[in-house]
């Protein structure tokens, strides 16, 4: 199992989820807003927030555990959508699931995603 970690534009949400709901087993997605900043410090860009002098910008964060014949369908499926080619557009990070229990029923594994 591996768990998929996006950041992506606001703007670019619905595009992706809409894409993501049509990927079959896809057990679901965690969505939350977000702030923060990258290397630039969001300096260069026109929708940041500034909170106690420090500048920050909006971003949502899509979390997803899935099993690995999907993981990659669903990298690529964000990637294509969240993608604008500009500065800002966000990471994608994969790492691994080592287990999941689902609190419910006492499910393992993959099972319990």
């Amino acid at each position: 199992m591996k768990e998929i970690k996006a950041i992506i534009r606001p703007n670019k949400l619905l595009d992706v989820v809409a894409e993501l709901q049509k990927i079959e087993n896809l057990p679901g997605v965690i969505i939350s807003d977000i702030k923060g900043f990258g290397k630039t410090n969001a300096k260069d860009t026109e929708s940041k927030i500034n909170l106690d002098g420090i500048d920050y910008v909006h971003k949502v964060k899509l979390e997803v555990v899935v099993n690995n014949d999907i993981v990659e369908n669903v990298v690529n499926t964000i990637q294509l959508n969240a993608h604008t080619g500009l500065k800002g557009d966000g990471k994608i990070f994969v790492t691994s699931v080592e287990d999941v229990i689902k609190i419910r029923t006492n499910e393992r594994g993959i099972e319990a995603v």
